[in-house]
């Protein structure tokens, strides 16, 4: 946790800049509704914060199981927080393997609140427990607080007649409650929230009310001596304004319906369910009023081929996917290319190949979106940085793919699209409209001098006409096979076919990118660490707190993958060194060393496990040792052993 405002007295100081705690327990405990009611508390009391939901794979693993293991992690403060924090301050473990699971990530001195109605024998032997942590000595580095929360919830809910197995659902809501009064934290929004959700169930609504009071009321009487406090975060200074909580995927969607309007086009998005990517197709499904027609589609394929037909027929079409799915899409994101409409593909990315790691966050997509597909198929690719970034990108994609008639995809990730961070509403006015043009006349002069229509005529960036089908006078064929370079007539000869093939390079090779920036420090110097999407936030404190410490580096984070801004090359050789962290085995420096022939050292992680702030403050600690110490320096790479890393919260 970060330095306090106050002295340290037994357990967490009195008034912290920023705590970091984490809710874990079986995936049936309801440990993602406990850390989003928490998180909505956090985010009415004023404080800046980030979360990192980290879930099993399967839809209920075996009750009491090491890999059944749900946590919800979220750090909040009193100044701006990047990143949900290294290591937490606050481990709530709802059972042994929950304990067992997470305990490694708490913090030497961190406060253990641990419910021993769970800590029976047989919960004990699933977890692989010799013997009961909570008495046998094993934690004595930690602050224990362990009493029988099952108990206390089962009394509490007592007066509305529910069975022990009932009652027992609402143990996250006592637990919840203990939280809110540790934390300063109100209880009515939750209380609103129960009432709302359990409407046509008012006994369940008030059960669970009744628990959540019941936790707040124990902090508030038990008066335990040790560890347990009330601790009270100031809200963070913000400029005025509108605020909410977002996800990444919530981003998207409302970021895709700006864009569709802002386009002053109708949506259409065409999805089909994959972790973590269908729960844009659930946000979208609640946005009808905004002219945005969904579909779930029998598989993946039909729901990309669904998008492109929207297309042809004048709507923004729209597809999301994860990467297994993207590689199901990948023909049909070629026929995109070669009839060359305007479609968004967004890719929330996840860990592994194949099936891989379903809820785990990995940014391993980026070959697949730049380079695979069959053929030179080129397009535009752009990243997400943080949940909030993800509403802009969203809109940038919109717009690249209107205003020069092409896919576009859109990199999110699992972490990007589950998180959820504090967003200032924008004003629709600050964005620039982008209105689509759909031909309705010829566009050419035949050689009678006569009107006639040439669907691949291109304008000055490179686009052809945008034509709705039916438009008298505009009929023209479409489709995967090559078209003759104006008349879009099939034309198999091999100087069509390498001018067309120039022709679509060109046209995503010239769009208009803004220039690179630095995210913090200077545009020259000894290091800079190269991010893209979700790597923003540890690499920004982690380069911050280096600064601080007097080292020269920099944090460039690059938004636009393909095309890359012009000016990156150019600014990354004013640099002695550059490192790029990504979650994958270094595709990102793959393309930087292509494309700008420098020489980009990788630091790599494909745990599922977003970067720590310390594993980066390492990697830049060991570069500046290296130059101190050796002739040139070197920095971390993936087959050197990092020093051992202090956890850090921001």
């Amino acid at each position: 946790m970060a330095t306090a405002a106050t002295a340290p007295q037994d357990g967490l100081p009195a008034t912290p800049e920023s705590v970091v705690v984490r809710f874990a327990g079986d995936s049936g405990d309801g440990m993602q509704l406990t850390g989003g009611q928490f998180t909505l508390s956090t985010a009415l009391a004023g404080n800046d914060l980030a979360t990192f939901p980290d879930f099993p794979a399967e839809i209920r693993a075996p009750q009491g199981t090491l890999f059944g293991v749900s946590a919800f992690q979220i750090n909040f403060g009193s100044r701006e927080i990047n990143t949900a924090g290294d290591a937490p301050d606050v481990l709530v473990a709802m059972n042994p393997a929950a304990l067992k699971v997470n305990l490694a990530a708490l913090k030497p001195g961190g406060l253990i609140i641990a419910d021993t109605g769970a800590f029976t024998k047989r919960n004990l032997d699933k977890a692989h427990y010799d013997a009961n942590p909570l008495e046998d000595g094993s934690l004595a580095k930690y602050d224990v607080l362990a009493f029988d929360i099952s108990e206390k919830t089962i009394e509490a809910v007592k007066p509305y007649g529910l069975g022990n197995k009932d009652a027992l659902r609402s143990k996250n809501m006592w637990t919840l409650g203990l939280a809110l009064w540790m934390f300063d934290r109100p209880r009515e929004p939750i209380h609103d929230w129960l009432k709302a959700k359990f409407k046509s169930k008012p006994d369940i609504a008030d059960a669970n009310i009744a628990a959540l009071d019941a936790g707040h009321a124990y902090g508030e009487t038990a008066e335990l001596a040790g560890p347990l406090k009330q601790l009270h975060v100031d809200p963070v200074p913000s400029a005025p304004g509108l605020y909410r909580t977002i996800t990444g995927a919530e981003a998207v969607s409302l970021g895709l319906v700006a864009g569709a309007q802002l386009a002053q086009l109708p949506m259409f998005f065409g999805g089909y369910p994959i972790t973590p990517a269908s729960a844009i197709l659930h946000h979208l499904a609640r946005l009808k009023e905004f002219d945005v027609t969904t579909f779930q589609a029998e598989d993946e394929i039909a729901a990309i081929c669904a998008a492109i037909g929207a297309s042809y027929a004048g709507s923004l079409g729209v597809t999301s996917s994860s990467g297994p799915g993207i590689a199901l899409k990948t023909e049909a994101i070629g026929l995109g290319i070669m009839t060359e409409l305007p479609l968004v593909i967004v890719n929330s990315q996840r860990g592994g190949p194949s099936t891989g790691l379903p809820t785990k966050t990995e940014q391993s997509d980026l070959y697949q979106a730049v380079y695979g597909r069959n053929g030179d198929a080129p397009m535009p690719v752009i990243a997400a940085s943080s949940p909030g970034d993800a509403f802009e990108v969203a809109i940038e994609a919109c717009r690249i793919a209107v205003e020069y008639m092409t896919p576009v995809m859109l990199l999110t990730d699992g972490y990007i699209a589950n998180a959820a961070e504090p967003w200032k509403v924008p004003n629709p006015a600050d964005f620039a409209p982008f209105p689509a043009t759909f031909l309705d006349k010829p566009n050419a002069v035949d050689d009678e001098g006569g009107e006639t229509f040439l669907p691949y005529k291109r304008d000055a960036k490179g686009a052809r006409p945008w034509v709705k089908p039916g438009t008298p006078g505009l009929m023209h064929r479409i489709g995967g096979i090559e078209k003759h370079e104006l008349t879009g007539n099939i034309d198999y000869s091999p100087d069509n076919h390498q001018r067309m093939t120039d022709a679509r390079k060109s046209k995503v090779e010239g769009i208009a990118v803004p220039d690179q920036q630095v995210c913090l420090g200077e545009t020259s110097g000894r290091l800079a660490v190269v991010g893209w999407g979700s790597t923003f936030g540890p690499i920004h404190r982690a380069v911050d707190n280096a600064r601080r410490k007097g080292m020269d580096v920099s944090h460039v984070h690059v938004r636009h993958i393909w095309p890359l801004p012009k000016n990156l090359g150019a600014l990354l050789r004013g640099f002695d060194k550059v490192l790029v962290p990504e979650m994958n085995t270094g595709q990102f420096k793959t393309v930087l060393r292509d494309q700008f022939l420098i020489d980009a050292q990788p630091l790599t992680k494909t745990s599922g496990q977003p970067f720590q702030i310390a594993e980066l403050e390492a990697a830049i600690d060991k570069y500046f040792d290296g130059v101190d110490g050796n002739e040139g320096g070197q920095v971390a790479v993936n087959d050197e052993q990092l020093p051992s890393p202090k956890a850090e919260n921001d």
